[in-house]
C-alpha cells in the first residue's frame, strides 16, 4: 500500500508541475491570440469575417482567462495537497479550502459556459438557415452576456465561503448536509457534468454535420475556411471536456453518496483520485495545444507573434535586362 501511495504522490508532483508550466504558457498565448481576433477592425474590408468570428473569440478569450486562473491557484494548491501532503489547519483554511474552491468552481463553470456559448455561436453561424444565422448576437450583446455570466456564477459560489471548512482528518469538507447535496447535484453533476456534456454533444454533432456541407462549398476568399477551422477547434476542445468531466463527476458522486464526504482516501482510491484530478485539469491545460493542432489560422497567429512579421506586404523587384539590337534586325 505504501508503494501505491508513493506512486500517487509522485504522479501528482511530476504531472502537476508539467501541467502547471505548459498550461500557464499555453493560456497566456491563448489570451494573446483571442484578444487579437476579438478586436473590431477599424479598416473596412469587403471580405472581412471579423463580425462573424468576434463572438466566438470573445467567449474563448474569457474562457482562457478563467483557465489561467484555475491553473495558477487551484492547480498549484492541488499539487501541494496531493503531491507534497501539505496539511490544512484552521489558520490556512480560508486560503486552502474556502478561497480555493470558490475560485475553482467559479472560474471553471465560467470557462465551460463560454465554451458552450462559443459552440452554440458556431452552430448558428454555420447554419444554412438565415433565421438561425440572425440569432447570433452582436458584439455589444456578447459583452453583456459575458458580464452576466461572470456576475451570476460569482454570486452563486458565495456560499462556499460559509460552508467549506477543515475536517478532523485534515481535509476540506462541507459542514452543511443540505448544502453538501446541493453542491453535489448542482456543481458536480449538472454544471460540471450533465449540462456541458449534453450541450456540447448535441451542438457539436450538429455543427459537425454542417461542417461537412461547408467543406463541399467553395471557400470564397477564405471566409468559409476560417469558420470551418474555428468550428473544428471548438469540436476538439468539446470532446476533451466531455472525456475529462466524466471520471471526476463519478468520484465526487461516490464520495458524497457512499462515503458521506469522508475524504480520508485509501491507497488505490487515492491513486484514482489523483488520476481524476489530472484529467480534470486536462481541459484548461491542453486547450492551447488543441487549438494549435486543429487550426491553421491559430498557428499562423502564433508564428506571427514570435517571428514579429509586422509587414505583410511584399515588394517584388524585377531586374530588366536591356535588349540590344544588331544591324541585321533592321
Amino acid at each position: 500500500m505504501f508503494e501505491v501511495d508513493n506512486i500517487s504522490h509522485k504522479l501528482m508532483i511530476y504531472a502537476g508541475i508539467i501541467m502547471y508550466i505548459f498550461g500557464s504558457i499555453g493560456n497566456i498565448l491563448n489570451i494573446y491570440v483571442f484578444t487579437v481576433w476579438s478586436r473590431t477592425k477599424k479598416t473596412s474590408n469587403k471580405h472581412s469575417h471579423s463580425c462573424r468570428t468576434n463572438n466566438s473569440s470573445l467567449y474563448l478569450l474569457v474562457s482562457s482567462i478563467s483557465n489561467l486562473i484555475v491553473i495558477l491557484y487551484p492547480l498549484f494548491t492541488r499539487i501541494m495537497l496531493d503531491g507534497y501532503e501539505y496539511h490544512i489547519t484552521k489558520h490556512n483554511v480560508f486560503i486552502i479550502c474556502k478561497l480555493r474552491y470558490y475560485i475553482l468552481h467559479t472560474c471553471d463553470v465560467i470557462s465551460l459556459t463560454c465554451i458552450c456559448l462559443a459552440t452554440f455561436d458556431r452552430y448558428l453561424i454555420s447554419s444554412r438557415k438565415v433565421r438561425l444565422r440572425k440569432l447570433s448576437t452582436t458584439r455589444k450583446q456578447t459583452k453583456l452576456i459575458l458580464l452576466f455570466i461572470i456576475c451570476l456564477f460569482g454570486i452563486h459560489s458565495i456560499p462556499i465561503f460559509k460552508y467549506y471548512s477543515v475536517s478532523k482528518t485534515g481535509y476540506c469538507t462541507i459542514i452543511s448536509t443540505i448544502y453538501l447535496y446541493y453542491y453535489l447535484y448542482t456543481f458536480q453533476i449538472f454544471l460540471h457534468g450533465i449540462i456541458p456534456i449534453i450541450f456540447l454533444s448535441v451542438f457539436g454533432i450538429l455543427t459537425f454535420k454542417q461542417l461537412r456541407i461547408i467543406s463541399k462549398r467553395k471557400n470564397h476568399y477564405g471566409t468559409m475556411n476560417f469558420d470551418k477551422q474555428l468550428s473544428r477547434m471548438l469540436l476538439l476542445i468539446s470532446l476533451a471536456i466531455i472525456l475529462s468531466s466524466i471520471p471526476y463527476c463519478i468520484e465526487q458522486s461516490y464520495l458524497v453518496l457512499f462515503k458521506k464526504n469522508n475524504r480520508q482516501y485509501k491507497s488505490y482510491f487515492r491513486l484514482y483520485h489523483v488520476a481524476c484530478s489530472i484529467l480534470y485539469y486536462t481541459n484548461p491545460v491542453t486547450s492551447f495545444y488543441m487549438y494549435y493542432i486543429s487550426t491553421r489560422s491559430f498557428r499562423l497567429q502564433i508564428h506571427k507573434m514570435f517571428c514579429c512579421t509586422r509587414n505583410t506586404h511584399l515588394v517584388i523587384v524585377y531586374r530588366v535586362k536591356p535588349i540590344t539590337m544588331s544591324k541585321q534586325d533592321f
